[in-house]
This record gives structure tokens, C-alpha cells and sequence, in this order.
């Protein structure tokens, strides 16, 4: 039982890592990256939609991105769908192609970007601690049924504390990181 609960515990707090991760790189860095507007749902015949189901997104270079979707059709519905977005993008539709220049960004909006991170950040860490609560709450469980032993139990709250604090760790590396590419001119 203790094994299974520390199994399970890990599983979420490396869910909860990719699901941060995968917010975390929504936010602009200055540098084109697909990932910046891949999930942006768009309306694709009466169903909210994925840009990246629709169409191809890549960055041919530095400062730009271009979607080619596969259906023409589309290509106002995910035009407008960037722009109801607030990325602060303004996305050019030559017919075939949407291409999407990325601005030189400002030091206030650097600044800005760096005070979305660690709030985004807060929420994930706000998650693993959660995480965290669940486990030693079901490994109190575990010990008041009788299942597992007031030592395991007391070794259990402590594995888990120190699963935290990996994960948290992990977080902030990932931070770190992200803030250096926003604040890199």
C-alpha cells in the first residue's frame, strides 16, 4: 500500500510538472516558437479545435511563424482565433498562409512577461502541494484503518515532503530558465 501511494503521488506530480511546463510556453519570449500558438482553440465547423489538428505550424525563422492550414477554409476561423487570444501578435493571411510577426520585445513587457511567469509558476507549485496534502492525507488513512504501521507511515509523509521538494525544484529550474529567455535581448 505505501509503495502504491508513492507510485501514484510521483505519477501526479510529473503530470502536474508537464501540465505547468506546457503553460509556461505559451508565454513569448521574443523568439517564434509554434508552441506559442499550437493550442489555441479555433472554431473548425461548430467544434473548438487545436490550431496544430488544423494545421501546420512551424518557425522558418527567428521572428516569425507560419500556419499552413490543411483545409483553406480555415484560414480566417484560426486568424481570428489568434487574435481573440490577447497575445499581443497580429497575424497577416496571405490566402494560403497565416504568417505571425514576433516584435522586438520592450523591457516593460519583458518585465511584465517575467511577473506572468511566477505567477503561472505559483499555480504549479500551488498543484504539487496539493499533490502533496492528498498523499499524507491517504497515508494517515492507511495508518488509522491499520494497514500500514505509525513508522511507515511517519517514512511515507517524509518520502513524499521529499518528492515535493524535488518537483519544486524541478519547477523553479524551469523558471529560471524561461525567465533568462524572456529577459535576453
Amino acid at each position: 500500500m505505501f509503495r502504491e501511494v508513492m507510485n501514484e503521488t510521483e505519477k501526479k506530480m510529473e503530470k502536474g510538472l508537464e501540465k505547468t511546463k506546457e503553460d509556461l510556453n505559451t508565454i513569448r519570449t521574443g523568439r517564434a516558437r509554434p508552441s506559442l500558438v499550437q493550442n489555441i482553440k479555433a472554431n473548425n465547423y461548430g467544434v473548438a479545435t487545436p490550431i496544430q489538428q488544423m494545421a501546420k505550424v512551424f518557425a522558418p525563422e527567428a521572428r516569425q511563424i507560419v500556419i499552413e492550414p490543411w483545409d483553406k477554409n480555415n484560414i480566417e476561423t484560426i486568424e481570428k482565433a489568434i487574435m481573440q487570444e490577447n497575445l499581443g501578435l497580429t497575424p497577416s493571411n496571405d490566402g494560403s498562409v497565416i504568417r505571425i510577426n514576433i516584435p522586438q520585445l520592450t523591457e516593460e513587457r519583458r518585465k511584465e512577461l517575467v511577473k506572468i511567469l511566477h505567477e503561472k509558476a505559483e499555480k504549479g507549485r500551488i498543484a504539487i502541494r496539493a499533490i502533496r496534502r492528498e498523499a499524507n492525507e491517504e497515508l494517515e488513512l492507511l495508518e488509522d484503518e491499520g494497514e500500514i504501521s505509525e513508522d511507515n507511515m511517519h517514512r511515507g509523509l517524509e518520502n513524499v515532503q521529499e518528492l515535493t521538494d524535488e518537483y519544486i525544484d524541478k519547477l523553479d529550474q524551469i523558471v529560471k530558465k524561461k525567465e533568462e529567455e524572456i529577459m535576453e535581448v
